[in-house]
């Protein structure tokens, strides 16, 4: 296909993009009511194949809101309620012993487990031990699994959306910041307003059943993938992702003061990614073909709120990391 061809062909791409993120919008809000910003988010991070960690208190409507947006895709859908109990295998999957009814053979045959899905729902991931948040933490950077010896490749493509309850602390284990760095987006799910309230107890506690019609396929989702992976995106642009990232960061010379008396560590490197695959999703969705700096700061607390570590001084003066990250925004 000739260059010329293939631009006609990302237009048009790009056109059905933006109608189907209308659409999935449009579907979303006959369940869930609000929360506009975080479906928003959402889709973002599906279309630059990010994971995602949303965090808040009961009743919010996380679990909901992550199973909609699968039954929205036309995706396979795998719900792992996280416990104390779990093991890395009730995840993973695990081989077990088949004999041969003719030849008395006997055979290992693997059972694929929850993670072989394209949405995977880890609900409360922070109820279970490290092994077991590990493997999934796994497959969630691999986009595969190993049992056994053998290696196993996970369908495409790969979503994982976690949950996680910010006020239960006993009895938990909070991921590490390590693993905490796999996750492109940690979105903090508000109170409704009370207008928003009023349609929730309207339409929950009445016979309303609304039908979701599923929208996208697989092959649709990646080709949209794809898709993102080519906006180009000026130099300036980068250089400003960068710029945040390593003003963040405690041990640079040129760090502002706050971040040296308030941060432990800071972003890395791949905070800087991020912000430039949500910056490209952002302005390819709202139909544009380049991101501007406007689009790395819409991104900047979702992409870099669980990546700044403040230590006592900051926690005795009451500073959080979204403190830093607003007052990095404002002098960037």
């Amino acid at each position: 296909m000739s260059k010329l061809g293939s631009e006609n062909n990302d237009v048009q791409l790009v056109e059905q993009l933006n109608k189907k993120v209308t659409e999935i919008k449009s579907e979303i809000a006959k369940v869930i009511v609000g929360q506009d910003e975080i479906i928003n988010q959402l889709i973002i991070s599906l279309l630059s194949r990010g994971h995602c960690l949303l965090v808040g208190v009961p009743g919010l409507a996380k679990t909901l809101l992550i199973k909609t947006l699968a039954e929205v895709m036309d995706l396979k859908f795998s719900r792992i309620q996280f416990t104390p109990d779990l093991m890395p295998s009730d995840i993973t999957g695990t081989e077990i012993l088949e004999e041969d009814i003719a030849t008395k053979k006997r055979n290992f045959r693997f059972i694929s487990g929850p993670i072989f899905a394209n949405i995977i729902l880890a609900d409360e991931i922070n109820r279970t031990p490290p092994k077991t948040q590990a493997a999934l933490l796994e497959a969630m950077q691999e986009h595969k699994v190993t049992a056994a010896g053998h290696t196993y490749q996970l369908p495409e493509p790969f979503f994982v959306l976690a949950t996680q309850n910010p006020i239960e602390q006993e009895g938990t284990y909070p991921l590490p910041e390590a693993q905490l760095d796999r996750f492109m987006f940690n979105l903090w799910l508000e109170y409704p307003s009370v207008e928003d309230e009023i349609k929730v107890v309207q339409t929950t506690t009445s016979e309303y059943k609304p039908s979701l019609n599923k929208l996208v396929s697989s092959d649709e989702l990646i080709s949209f993938q794809d898709l993102v992976r080519k906006v180009p995106v000026a130099p300036n642009v980068i250089e400003f992702a960068v710029k945040v990232s390593n003003m963040t960061r405690p041990i640079n010379g040129n760090a502002p003061k706050y971040v040296k008396d308030w941060v432990t560590w800071g972003a890395g490197p791949r905070a800087s990614q991020y912000l430039v695959m949500a910056a490209k999703t952002r302005s390819i969705i709202q139909g544009r073909f380049t991101p501007n700096i406007d689009d790395i700061k819409a991104s900047m607390l979702p992409v870099l709120r669980h990546r700044i570590i403040t230590n006592f001084s900051a926690e005795a003066e009451g500073i959080s990391s979204v403190d830093v990250i607003k007052r990095v925004e404002a002098e960037a």
